[in-house]
């Protein structure tokens, strides 16, 4: 057997741990590189997530807002089908002229015949002292037959009553009443002014609006009116009249310009509020607008006292 040199051995030892850590280090190097490549995949796979959950969001986003837009210009739809110009008339025996009736004879242009348009929105607290002072008068004369009254409820003061925006709430019940038991409105706007809030409270909710409506003798179809105030049926209805009304659209007048509430006229005359309001003064004015004394008969009727406060003429922001 030949023996090999001890240098020899030694060098073919160091050779074979040279390329046994050669080895190591492949294996480490490979397996440093395998771990980056998963990482880098895992990486892209959450950057890609992250992505399509923020198209996700940003498309629902958009979504919100088409629909958003969508709905805002939709027209509001029909209101009551009494309410076709947004008011509704009271004729003879406080009965309303409704779609499709013959109006009264009280509603021509003959001498001494009287048409009184009132513009009103129930958190108004000069349409208060309106109501107050003349509300016993006007009735006389619809009841009578001498006179009929359209009134126009609208909402121009629905930022005025703590975020709860009772003008609109109202103006909206009171046209529900319009449209399910008209011959009751004239009873159901008084008995709105009667429960009048303070301008600057929460006022009445919807319960107690269904409360009025149940106050109301004669109210017929109280179920339909009470889901129609909880609903808010013609709401949008409501806020698209008073805009198109405080931008001079005002059917029953030759006004370019919404002066506020209360609005009344009377055979498209246009009343100047005066401070107090009176019952004389605006029984004088009813006379003069009618064309004759004579023929305009005086209710029976006592008006109410007459109220202190200031009339604003200027509408609030609805």
């Amino acid at each position: 057997m030949t023996n090999r040199p001890e240098g020899d051995a030694r060098a073919e030892r160091a050779a074979a741990g040279r390329a046994e850590r050669n080895e190591r280090r492949e294996a480490a190097r490979q397996r440093a590189q395998k771990h980056r490549t998963q990482q880098k995949r895992r990486q892209r796979g959450a950057r890609l997530g992250i992505q399509i959950g923020i198209g996700v969001v940003l498309l629902a986003a958009a979504t919100v807002v088409t629909l958003v837009l969508v709905q805002s210009a939709q027209p509001a739809g029909p209101g009551p089908s009494n309410m076709s110009q947004g008011g509704i008339t009271i004729g003879k025996g406080l009965q309303a002229q409704t779609a499709g009736s013959t109006p009264s004879a009280s509603a021509s242009d003959g001498a001494g015949s009287v048409h009184i348009t009132t513009y009103i929105d129930y958190l108004c607290p000069t349409c208060g002292q309106f109501e107050k002072a003349n509300g016993d008068y006007i009735e006389g004369l619809v009841e009578s037959g001498a006179a009929t009254v359209d009134i126009h409820p609208i909402a121009i003061l629905a930022n005025r009553s703590q975020g709860t925006k009772y003008s609109l709430r109202a103006a909206n019940a009171a046209a529900c009443v319009a449209d399910k038991s008209p011959d009751r409105f004239f009873a159901f706007n008084k008995a709105l002014f009667a429960e009048q809030p303070q301008e600057g409270t929460a006022g009445l909710s919807d319960a107690d609006l269904v409360s009025v409506v149940r106050s109301v003798d004669g109210m017929r179809s109280q179920r339909a009116i009470a889901d129609c105030i909880q609903d808010q049926t013609y709401a949008r209805w409501v806020t698209e009249r008073t805009n198109d009304v405080t931008d001079g659209k005002i059917p029953g007048s030759d006004l370019s310009s919404f002066p506020g509430t209360p609005l009344v006229l009377v055979n498209g005359q246009q009343y100047e509020l005066t401070a107090p309001i009176t019952n004389d003064d605006f029984r004088t004015f009813v006379l003069s607008a009618a064309g004759s004394t004579d023929s305009t008969p005086t209710p029976t009727t006592t008006p109410s006292a007459t109220p202190t406060r200031t009339p604003s003429a200027t509408p609030s922001a609805g």
